[in-house]
């Protein structure tokens, strides 16, 4: 047996904490990271640093091409750098740049799009058009979703202490804390009366003695709340309970009621899961009409509980005047729109073609555009559900025509290859690509451009202080383009 030297010890030696100074941020990525390089040149991740920032930063992770690190100390401050307005800022995750000038986030999300398309998609673009910059930058969203939770989150000072976490909040999951929440008391992403709903609704389940979820035991009384609050002053209230008790929730929702006229319609539902999802659970109206109406532009929307819509109201009116715009309809148009959803940007564009086609794989939503179209009174739509991949093929073309213009708005993971295969095989004259991820727009559009010729482009900013953004890419047939 190999017997140890003396003075030796059997124990690790501590890995060392490696540091890199004064790296130079000059871009912003997914999850509130900023991006920089050493002066070597390596590429650097980390989070708390926005892009003019020279800091040092504690290494984390080494991957090939890059590495992921942490803020130790920022040497130059950045003259984009903002005084964030809202309290929670930087621990419940939902606003990543508050501390960046909004200006300088429409500048770094511009760059974002051009770099996706030229850089990994090789994509020729014939005009870049400015961005479009959201009328409000706070209040924005029509839709938020709260967790009740029986853990608190804890700063990292409270953490030193001896403050116990065992509280009854209401608010936000921070990065990392599936089983705690942050107390939101004022957030900044929802006009009133979202907030007065939201502590008013915790006020009363306080004072009633309520039990809040716990989710590593998976038990508690109150588990979710969902707010819809529309620009039409509708407001949709949707409380999810961890467990069916029949006298409670009715106390409850009573006292609800009563203290918040505000509200036009309740709903709830029994969410014994393990999971929070609420999509596929049975929805009950306890008060008004079950749904609230929406409107973008002069077309109606009827919005219920698990209806998928633009969240931020405003911005999806330019985001689909874009698509009009670029659409150049003359009336007559036959015009397929793909993972439409709730049909919305069909119907916004019904009544200037001659028939849309929407497909979408929820059939729920389907539900909801055919309701939206009756609701406009559109007689010139016809939506499917089911994959796009499998309903979109020769023979379903054959059936409802050749499209004139084909609208396509996948979700972030974008098309399947065989999806982007059919519609070169479609070749409509004109193709309208709505994106919410310019990376894998990016993707598709190197391979649409065997047939097509992207004639021009137009980023939207839908969710600010986030990294999110859309962007709009008009192709003509390379054929038909003159």
């Amino acid at each position: 047996m190999r017997q140890l030297a003396v003075g030796k010890t059997m124990s690790k030696k501590k890995k060392q904490d490696i540091v890199l100074a004064n790296v130079t941020f000059t871009g912003i990525a997914d999850a509130g990271q900023a991006i920089g390089k050493t002066a070597e040149g390596q590429v650097v991740f980390a989070t708390g640093v926005v892009p003019g920032d020279i800091a040092d930063i504690l290494v984390i992770k080494k991957r090939k091409g890059h590495i992921t690190g942490m803020l130790r100390a920022i040497n130059h401050y950045s003259a984009d750098r903002v005084e964030p307005v809202c309290e929670h800022f930087g621990k419940c995750g939902g606003c990543k740049w508050q501390n960046l000038s909004y200006e300088a986030q429409l500048r770094h999300k511009t760059i974002v799009v051009t770099d996706a398309l030229l850089r990994i998609g090789k994509v020729e673009v014939g005009e870049w058009q400015p961005i479009i910059p959201s009328e409000h930058i706070f209040f924005y969203r029509n839709k938020m979703e709260f967790a009740f939770s029986s853990k608190r989150w804890l700063t990292r000072e409270e953490m030193n202490t001896q403050t116990s976490n065992e509280a009854d909040v209401l608010g936000f999951h921070p990065v990392g804390g599936f089983d705690k929440v942050i107390d939101i008391h004022k957030c900044w992403l929802q006009e009133e009366p979202s907030n007065n709903l939201r502590n008013t609704v915790r006020d009363i389940a306080l004072a009633q003695g309520l039990t809040f979820y716990n989710v590593r035991e998976h038990h508690g009384f109150l588990r979710n709340l969902m707010l819809r609050i529309t620009t039409t002053g509708e407001v949709m209230v949707l409380i999810s309970f961890g467990e069916e008790n029949v006298e409670q929730r009715t106390q409850f929702l009573d006292a609800v009621l009563a203290q918040l006229p505000e509200i036009t319609t309740l709903v709830y539902c029994i969410n014994p899961k393990m999971n929070d999802t609420m999509f596929d659970l049975e929805m009950h109206t306890y008060f008004g009409k079950g749904f609230v109406v929406e409107m973008l532009g002069e077309v109606r929307f009827q919005i219920g509980p698990k209806s998928f819509f633009q969240t931020n109201t405003r911005q999806g009116k330019a985001l689909y005047d874009t698509v009009a715009e670029f659409a150049e309809l003359k009336g007559d148009e036959n015009v397929y729109d793909l993972y439409t959803g709730i049909g919305s940007i069909g119907l916004y564009l019904a009544q200037k073609c001659g028939k849309v086609v929407g497909i979408e794989e929820i059939p729920a939503a389907i539900e909801d555009a055919k309701i939206n179209a009756a609701l406009n009174q559109i007689n010139n739509t016809d939506f499917y559900a089911g994959d796009v991949r499998a309903i979109l093929t020769p023979a379903f073309a054959a059936q409802h025509g050749k499209p004139d213009l084909l609208i396509t708005d996948p979700p972030r993971a974008g098309m399947h290859a065989d999806v982007v295969k059919m519609l070169l095989e479609l070749a409509a004259p004109r193709l309208i690509y709505v994106s919410c991820n310019p990376a894998t727009q990016a993707r598709d559009l190197q391979l649409l451009q065997e047939k097509y010729t992207v004639l021009k482009v137009r980023p939207t900013d839908m969710f600010p202080h986030t990294h999110h953004i859309e962007n709009v890419a008009l192709l003509a047939l390379k054929s038909e383009w003159t």
